[in-house]
C-alpha cells in the first residue's frame, strides 16, 4: 500500500480530507501524494498542513499516480480528462468524487478501457465520520478495489452499490448532512427559546444527534423500535412526535431527498 502513487487533480475540502485521512492512517506516506490545484494558495497549503508536493500542472498528476482522485466540479470532468488522458499510466484507477458523473463519461473522455471507481464521500469525512458510497465498472479487479476502499475507510465507512443506485446516495448520505445541521439548529433555537444558552444548545443537541446514530449503528435496532424506547404512553416525547408527524416531518424529508436525487440524475445528463 505505501508504494502506491495517490493523485489529486483538484485539492479542496474532500481532497484535504482523504489526503489527511490517508497521512494520519499511515495508510501512504505525504511524499507519496501529489496534487495540483489553479492557486499557488492551494498548494502552500497543501505543503504546509500536510507536507504534500504540488503543481500547477494538472498533466504532471496524471503521469504520477495509480490512483487519480478528481476533485473537481462535475462540469469540469470531460475538459480535464481530455487535457490529462495521453499522461495516465496504463494500469491508473480514476476515481470520481463529484454528483451525478457516470463511470461512462470517464471512459468515453479517457477513450479507452481504464479502471474508474464511481464514489459519493461526505463532509463529516473530514472529522473521520464519513460515509462513502462506490461503484465500479468492469475493470476494477477485487484488488484495485479492496485498496480503494481501505483508503476510504480511513475517513469513516463505505458501501458498494451498483452503478443505478448512486444518484440516490447524495439524498440519504452525500447531501443529508446538511438537512442533519438544520435540525440541530432547530433544536438549538428551541432550547435558547426555553431559556438554555445558546452553546451549551447547540453541544446537547449534537451530542443527542451523534447519541441516537450511534444507537442505531450499534444496536442493530429499527429505528421505529428506538423511537418508541424514548415514548413512553401519555408522556412529552409522543407530544412531540404526533406535533412533528402532524406538521409533515417525515413527508418533508422525504420529499427533500426526491428534490436531491432529481437534482443528482439531471447533473448526470
Amino acid at each position: 500500500m505505501k508504494d502506491i502513487k495517490i493523485g489529486f487533480i483538484g485539492f479542496g475540502k474532500m481532497g484535504q480530507a482523504i489526503a489527511g485521512g490517508m497521512i494520519r492512517s499511515n495508510l501512504i506516506p505525504a511524499d507519496n501524494i501529489k496534487i495540483s490545484a489553479r492557486s499557488e494558495k492551494t498548494l502552500q497549503k497543501a505543503e504546509t498542513v500536510f507536507g504534500i508536493k504540488g503543481t500547477l500542472e494538472n498533466k504532471e498528476v496524471a503521469r504520477f499516480a495509480d490512483l487519480l482522485f478528481l476533485g473537481i466540479q462535475p462540469g469540469g470532468h470531460k475538459n480535464v480528462l481530455e487535457e490529462v488522458k495521453r499522461e495516465l499510466k496504463d494500469d491508473v484507477t480514476i476515481i470520481t468524487m463529484a454528483a451525478g458523473i457516470v463511470i461512462k463519461t470517464i471512459e468515453a473522455a479517457v477513450g479507452r478501457k481504464v479502471k474508474v471507481v464511481r464514489t459519493m464521500p461526505n463532509t463529516p469525512s473530514m472529522v473521520r465520520e464519513g460515509m462513502t458510497a462506490m461503484s465500479v465498472n468492469d475493470h476494477v479487479s477485487e484488488r484495485d478495489l479492496s485498496i480503494v476502499r481501505e483508503i476510504l475507510q480511513s475517513l469513516g465507512e463505505t458501501v458498494i452499490l451498483e452503478e443505478e443506485l448512486m444518484d440516490a446516495v447524495p439524498a440519504v448520505s452525500g447531501s443529508s448532512p446538511a438537512f442533519v445541521y438544520m435540525f440541530i439548529e432547530a433544536l438549538g433555537d428551541g432550547a435558547v427559546r426555553d431559556g438554555i444558552p445558546r452553546k451549551e444548545a447547540y453541544k446537547m443537541a449534537a451530542q443527542a444527534v451523534l447519541g441516537a446514530a450511534k444507537m442505531v449503528l450499534e444496536s442493530g435496532r429499527h429505528p421505529g423500535e428506538l423511537k418508541d424506547d424514548v415514548c413512553t404512553p401519555g408522556g412529552s416525547t409522543i407530544q412531540a412526535v404526533a406535533a412533528l408527524e402532524k406538521n409533515g416531518f417525515r413527508a418533508s424529508v422525504l420529499e427533500a431527498m426526491e428534490a436531491c436525487t432529481k437534482k443528482s440524475k439531471s447533473i448526470g445528463r
